[in-house]
């Protein structure tokens, strides 16, 4: 009885410190042995691991691919226009030992902190090189300027024991206090343009006007020209058909024009008319078959 008394706390106590000493390393952990702070071991493949109770201790850190967003900053490109970026960033533990070197005890927390303080300086510096402008920064290009900070902010990092896989910019804006004065040049930039595009619109609208108009002028004075030549052939051409008609018996012409001039004169409107008897119109009066004889006047005795 007195044997069992004893027997059975020490398997308790054995079993406890067997599984004290045993550990399981996730797939997705790494782990690092301390003893008394130092670093012994460091386990890099998932599996069932074994410690030394109470003198040795384990800590974990996530094997897998980690985010930090940065906090709001400013950055003042080439072209002087300050603009607030926020960024983000993906990241990795690729050596245990040396992240646990760099960060204490700080654990991700201190990483964080330490790798923020390499990326802002970073994008700063990339986003306000010579020849980069807030157009550039909100353009296409973005993508390479992105790239320039991945690499660098890799290289820096690479003492703590991290691998910055990627860093991408959140939100590119105007500070509150430059907006309304950007919205009130941009809107001045853009007045002025379309007053030059009225302008040269205008310019070229009185080009085609003045083009128009000497069309217009140049089409009536050849129409005018055409025009008074056809009349002036036409009119030859009736003289010359008048001549040949009057040619070949002149007193029906004579009768002719004189039945026109009495058409002509004593019409509904005015058919009363004072002429001398004798006179020339009244030739075809006298004889219904054609002109009024002759009266010689008698000699004077």
């Amino acid at each position: 009885m007195r044997k069992a008394t004893f027997i059975i706390p020490a398997i308790v106590i054995v079993v406890a410190i067997i599984m004290s000493s045993v550990f399981i390393v996730d797939e997705r952990q790494r782990a690092l042995v301390l003893r008394f702070g130092d670093i012994r071991t460091e386990i890099e493949e998932p599996g069932l691991n074994f410690r030394i109770p109470i003198f040795e201790q384990v800590v974990f850190y996530d094997d897998r691919i980690l985010s930090l967003d940065t906090a709001p900053i400013e950055v003042t490109p080439s072209d002087d226009r300050r603009l607030v970026v926020d960024a983000f960033a993906r990241y990795r533990i690729i050596d245990t030992r040396q992240f646990r070197l760099a960060v204490g005890g700080g654990g991700l927390r201190e990483a964080d902190r330490l790798l923020e303080d390499i990326l802002n300086p970073q994008i700063r510096a990339v986003l306000g090189a010579d020849g980069v402008t807030s157009n550039t920064i909100l353009s296409s290009d973005r993508a390479e300027l992105m790239q320039r900070i991945t690499l660098q902010a890799r290289a820096l990092a690479a003492p703590l024991g991290l691998d910055v896989l990627d860093v991408r910019l959140k939100q590119t804006a105007l500070p509150l206090q430059n907006l309304e004065a950007t919205f009130a040049r941009m809107r001045a930039e853009r007045e002025r343009e379309a007053t030059d595009e009225r302008a040269r619109g205008e310019e070229a609208a009185q080009r085609v006007r003045a083009q128009a108009d000497r069309t217009v002028v140049e089409l009536v004075s050849d129409a005018n020209r055409e025009a008074e030549i056809i009349r002036g052939e036409a009119d030859a051409e009736r003289n010359r058909i008048f001549a040949e008609a009057f040619g070949q018996d002149p007193d029906f012409f004579e009768f002719y024009r004189s039945m026109t001039a009495y058409e002509r004169a004593l019409n509904g409107e005015n058919s009363s008319i004072v002429l001398n008897p004798d006179s020339a119109f009244f030739d075809f009066f006298g004889q219904p078959g054609g002109r009024a004889p002759v009266v010689v006047p008698a000699p004077a005795e």
